[in-house]
């Protein structure tokens, strides 16, 4: 996996929900930060995410971490927000320069499909579903997205994780150890499927 140039990506500015631009390296000047990608913000699997890291929101803000959501777009935003997925601060990183020089892939509208339907992406939908969580198709179908952490004062990436799959996402324990807090959560439960049907 390619090296992350904290220097390079940390220059890059976001719109943060108010509408300013931030540097994306001010986030981790005064404490460690988990910036969750997502792909979209309608996309079901990616708001199954979101509510899931959100578990961790209240023991990451006692230990002094923050929790940031970064989309590539602006569209979908308002209902990501009223959905109530997400419990950190939310920032569009709108000429996608982040999720470029982050690796994250961008799909081609044939090389989407495979991956789309995959079992992978299947079984988090599925568990959205169960959730009672809903997504739409608005937006960039063609993005990848992944989480970055880093330590407080840009000394280290604590976690690099580019998505291989749309359904690819490390898990809460990754998280916990990587910037050291005691994680007391229970992780939802990813469905068990076959080719035919998805149960709980």
């Amino acid at each position: 996996m390619a090296k992350v140039d904290l220097g390079q990506v940390g220059k890059n500015l976001l719109k943060s929900e108010s509408g300013a631009s931030v540097a994306l390296q001010s986030l981790w000047q005064g404490q460690p930060v988990v910036l969750f990608f997502l792909r979209r913000f309608g996309c079901q699997v990616c708001r199954w995410m979101a509510a899931e890291i959100s578990k961790l929101e209240p023991e990451l803000r006692a230990g002094g971490v923050a929790l940031v959501g970064v989309g590539p777009e602006e569209l979908g935003l308002e209902d990501f927000k009223e959905g109530g997925f997400f419990r950190g601060s939310i920032y569009v990183d709108e000429k996608k320069k982040c999720y470029q020089d982050l690796g994250f892939k961008r799909y081609s509208a044939i090389s989407i499909i495979p991956a789309a339907i995959g079992k992978r992406v299947r079984d988090v939908a599925a568990k959205a579903k169960a959730d009672g969580i809903q997504g739409n198709f608005s937006g960039d179908l063609l993005q990848s997205g992944g989480l970055l952490i880093v330590d407080k004062g840009g000394e280290n990436v604590l976690m690099h994780f580019i998505q291989d799959s749309p359904g690819d996402h490390p898990t809460l324990e990754d998280i916990s150890n990587a910037v050291g807090i005691s994680a007391t959560v229970t992780p939802g439960e990813r469905p068990v499927c076959n080719d035919d049907v998805c149960t709980r």
